[in-house]
Parts: structure tokens; C-alpha cells; sequence
């Protein structure tokens, strides 16, 4: 994981350049700081930081318990990564409905507010029905 996060604080870290770049350029072009497109950049290097360092922070956990995993050790097999990765959904509704209302809210901020807390209210909805999917009918536990 550490290759990761490494990857994701490079990335930002080329965003930060970017975003400076940005901001001189339009300065120097227009005599004032373009908004929009600098913010943008700034938003992406602290998301970007945010994922890096979160990813660092629990390849140093992991490490501390288990070792090095086999993607970091030069030694490592494939093999050695096999095995199960987790339960995902076969055939789940419940995503495209989160995604409707998602939809249906931002659409709200543009015609109307009333929208939006209708939105908000199928958004809060339809996620409970995503959590608690496995916990009724046919694949409850």
C-alpha cells in the first residue's frame, strides 16, 4: 500500500505545481487569479493528500502486525496474495437508486430548493436500504 500512497502524494504534489502555474499564468494573462480552475487544482491536492496519507497510515499499521505484504516484499509471489478479498453484492438495485437521488438533488440546486430536500430524503432512504440490503428477505443473515 505504501506504493500508493506514494503515488497519490506524487500526483497532488504535481497538482500543487499545476495550481500554482495556473494561478501566475492568469495573472500574468488577465491581471487577476482565474477562480475556478485554481480552486479546482487546491480541492485536488488535498483530496489527493487526504487518500495518500490515509493509505500510508495503515501500510505502517499493517506492517506493525503482519509484515510486509507480498507486493512490497522483492520475494514475494503472486501466489501469496490468494484468497478471498471480500463479499461483493452478485446483483444489488440499491446503488442505482443512491445514484437517482444524487441526481435528483443536484438537479434541485439548480430548479428549485424544494427538490432538494426531497432529494435529501431519497438519498437518506435509499442508503439504508443499500446498508441493510443483507438484513431482510431472501439473503438475510
Amino acid at each position: 500500500m505504501k506504493m500508493q500512497a506514494y503515488l497519490f502524494m506524487g500526483v497532488s504534489t504535481f497538482f500543487g505545481l499545476c495550481a500554482a502555474l495556473y494561478a501566475y499564468w492568469a495573472w500574468v494573462a488577465e491581471g487577476q487569479i482565474e477562480w475556478t480552475g485554481t480552486v479546482a487544482l487546491v480541492v485536488a491536492i488535498g483530496f489527493g493528500w487526504m487518500i495518500g496519507f490515509w493509505l500510508w497510515q495503515a501500510a505502517r499499521r499493517s506492517e506493525s502486525f503482519h509484515g510486509l505484504p507480498p507486493e512490497e516484499r522483492l520475494d514475494g509471489e503472486i501466489a501469496e496474495n490468494a484468497g478471498e478479498y471480500g463479499f461483493f453484492s452478485p446483483h444489488s438495485w440499491w446503488p442505482l437508486f443512491v445514484a437517482m437521488s444524487v441526481s435528483f438533488t443536484a438537479v434541485g440546486v439548480a430548479i428549485g430548493w424544494w427538490m432538494v430536500f426531497i432529494g435529501v430524503f431519497a438519498i437518506i432512504l435509499t442508503s439504508i436500504g443499500w446498508v441493510f440490503e443483507y438484513y431482510r428477505g431472501e439473503f438475510q443473515h
